[in-house]
């Protein structure tokens, strides 16, 4: 399991009554009362949210607390509904290359470039991107698609062919998808 971490900036108060219920928490605290030990304790963090009662603006991972007093549980309510919107942020980009994939929004993206993907395609994608040896078209049909082996069909080269133009027209790359005897591979 993901060890969630919560730091809290410059607000004292709350640090103290949060550390005295840490052992009923689900996530790990602790306080940075600047911006040099802020950055220590999140350098090597995977998933942390910053808790604070007023806004950095060169601060991500911030949940700004504005209106105290608050009911401890829906404090820890809160918390938690944050550290879920993160981790579904996190989940939810997918790099490939040097280009990166939101699969929410379903665009793959490289210097500020967007093109907006199928759902298909962003599977052949992340399915050829996983691979480390070319893939062959029976095995794209059976992983992506489902199919049944001995079914004559020209879906996979199609796919393929259409998504290599939508790439080599928008980020004017014509290597993002390599094809050779043993099938299809992104490198």
């Amino acid at each position: 399991m993901i060890t969630q971490n919560l730091i809290i900036y410059k607000f004292t108060s709350l640090y103290n009554i949060l550390e005295e219920l840490s052992l009923d928490l689900n996530f790990n605290i602790t306080f940075a009362d600047n911006e040099k030990s802020l950055k220590n304790k999140i350098k090597d963090l995977n998933s942390y949210l910053i808790l604070s009662n007023k806004e950095y603006l060169h601060i991500s991972n911030q949940l700004i607390l504005e209106n105290t007093p608050i009911n401890i549980f829906k404090l820890v309510e809160k918390i938690n509904i944050e550290f879920l919107k993160l981790q579904f942020s996190s989940q939810s980009h997918v790099k490939v290359k040097n280009y990166k994939i939101d699969l929410n929004s379903r665009e793959i993206e490289i210097n500020n470039k967007k093109l907006k993907l199928t759902e298909k395609e962003i599977n052949i994608i992340i399915f050829l991107s996983k691979s480390n040896k070319p893939v062959s078209t029976d095995e794209l049909e059976r992983k992506v698609w489902s199919y049944q082996f001995d079914i004559e069909t020209h879906t996979v080269e199609t796919h393929i062919y259409r998504l290599r133009k939508k790439i080599l027209n928008t980020f004017d790359d014509n290597e993002f998808i390599i094809s050779n005897k043993n099938g299809y591979q992104i490198k």
